[in-house]
């Protein structure tokens, strides 16, 4: 596996595309190449594995999606094969990356037919898709496998393969699903595999799914692999940090916010907060049906919405563009989380400002961003905003968490019942 930091930038036009795939590029605006395109992209022509490691936002779509075009495009017999033959396959983590990419790829190549098929309605319009084959499947793997189970899709004459957002796959227990499709697919491919973060499954499964890849990588999470997204981690009480978020959309003029909260519940209950005080919000998760998830993705492009609050499931993959602030009302439960999460900014060069509330009178708070910053090698100052700060100060246990990660507590009722007897006279 030959390892290879990111070339400087360059023009899509130097990296050996042709100029019809250049121009429908330019015409979705893609035209300068980010650094893991300039990387990659060169080698994927000429038929490498490749193993890209980039941060979210770095322009991994793309990567993928052109030279994999330029190979099928140059392929004459596919526009006339009866039936089409699938010959792609690129298999992500969500329903939202899926439907995302399928749009892109609509846009870039009419010639042939794409289909996309996920999970969460019908099996019955993809079935009916498929008749007369594909020549390309965007799929998610539990959806695909049900497919190939109806006889819907074979995979005996796929040629490129594309695991995107790998660290999200295996992170939510399709490991089963990929090595299913694995072992379904020809032993001579090309299979491309693209994650933000490089755990030791992810390098597991390249090393099941590669040949002499070639390895890209241009940040596996650190501080230096998002330059254009500033952190904050703001002190706050649990009960106060809607009412913050309010003030800061409104004293700091966030035009745009994807909130990023621990349960279903509470995306229901942030975003009715917010609307009640005149705030456009609306939540996302797992339990809404795929239209109504996709209209309020919809009003959050469209500047309908202020504010998505949003699940890690509901989210993972989603890409607004020009969205300036990520905000953590509850913290991640690990660092690829927490990764992927300030990735929904800072988009594509763009500059974007991911906040996190530390919540002073929670338990463990401090200490759980405490191991976020000590894994991803960094450290955000803490803040607090006037009006907002917290109750009472920490105590000894959590600003000794503070200086060093050991898991803190607030004084018990009995300690301060003790306290205040022997300050009587």
């Amino acid at each position: 596996m030959t390892a290879e930091s990111a070339a400087p930038a360059l023009n899509l036009a130097d990296l050996g595309l042709t100029p019809d795939l250049l121009r429908r590029a330019a015409a979705v605006g893609w035209r300068s190449a980010t650094a893991v395109q300039a990387a990659a992209i060169p080698a994927i022509l000429q038929g490498r594995d490749l193993l890209a490691v980039a941060p979210t936002g770095s322009g991994k779509t793309a990567t993928f999606v052109l030279p994999l075009l330029q190979r099928l495009l140059a392929q004459p017999d596919l526009r006339i094969e009866k039936p089409r033959r699938l010959r792609a396959l690129i298999l992500t983590p969500t329903r939202e990356l899926a439907l995302q990419i399928g749009a892109v790829l609509g846009a870039l190549a009419p010639p042939l037919k794409t289909v996309v098929t996920v999970g969460g309605g019908s099996i019955n319009p993809q079935l009916m898709a498929l008749r007369g084959g594909a020549h390309l499947v965007v799929a998610t793997p539990g959806r695909l496998l049900d497919l190939i189970g109806h006889k819907a899709l074979s995979l005996a004459a796929l040629q490129l393969l594309v695991l995107d957002e790998a660290d999200r796959l295996l992170d939510l227990g399709f490991a089963d699903e990929v090595g299913a499709v694995l072992a379904g697919l020809p032993k001579v491919r090309q299979t491309l595999m693209l994650s933000a973060t490089m755990p030791d499954d992810v390098a597991a499964l390249a090393g099941r799914a590669l040949h002499d890849p070639l390895h890209v990588d241009v940040g596996s999470g650190s501080t230096a692999a998002l330059p254009d997204i500033r952190q904050r981690a703001i002190q706050v009480d649990k009960a106060r940090r809607t009412a913050l978020l309010r003030h800061l959309i409104r004293s700091e003029h966030w035009p745009r916010v994807l909130v990023f909260v621990a349960t279903q519940h509470a995306t229901e209950h942030v975003a009715d907060k917010l609307r009640q005080s005149g705030v456009p919000a609306a939540a996302l998760h797992g339990a809404l049906s795929q239209g109504r998830r996709n209209q309020a993705l919809a009003d959050l492009h469209s500047g309908a919405l202020t504010v998505l609050v949003a699940t890690d499931l509901a989210a993972r993959g989603i890409d607004v563009t020009q969205l300036p602030v990520v905000v953590n009302h509850d913290l991640p439960r690990s660092v690829v989380d927490y990764t992927h999460r300030i990735g929904r900014t800072g988009r594509a060069g763009q500059a974007g400002l991911a906040v996190s509330f530390i919540m002073a009178d929670a338990a463990g708070s401090e200490a759980q961003f405490r191991l976020i910053e000590k894994r991803r090698q960094q450290r955000v100052p803490r803040e607090q905003v006037a009006g907002f700060e917290p109750a009472a100060p920490l105590d000894g246990s959590v600003a000794a968490a503070s200086a060093g990660g050991v898991k803190g507590h607030r004084k018990s009722r009995k300690d301060k019942l003790r306290e205040a007897a022997a300050l009587r006279p």
